[in-house]
């Protein structure tokens, strides 16, 4: 699991409004603008650059000591480490696959 952090500008407000746009008839979409939104919060950024990731995030995502932070074009995504690793070895996940669904749902 990741926590994913909403970008505040643009980038965001340009999202949002392409998932306002899906046919929310379709599951698949449903569940694709369920899954960006519903865990979505605002995390303030402390003087020394810090930011505070709510509990029921880090309970969902399994943060415990060790995490990976990585960059996915306008956002980041904060993973537990080991989980992280695991998924990214994972020979099941279909580039083809992904592409196609992303297709269907306009983005």
């Amino acid at each position: 699991m990741d926590v994913y952090l909403r970008i505040h500008g643009a980038e965001w407000e340009n999202f949002e409004e392409k998932l306002k746009a899906l046919p929310l008839a379709q599951k698949n979409a449903r569940n694709f603008v369920r899954f960006f939104l519903s865990g979505a919060v605002e995390c303030e950024i402390d003087k020394q650059g810090r930011f505070l990731i709510p509990a029921n995030l880090r309970e969902h995502a399994t943060l415990d000591k060790e995490i990976v932070i990585i960059g996915v074009g306008t956002r980041l995504e904060i993973w537990n480490k080991e989980l992280w690793t695991s998924y990214s070895k994972d020979e099941s996940i279909s580039a083809d696959e992904i592409a196609e669904n992303m297709t269907m749902l306009g983005i």
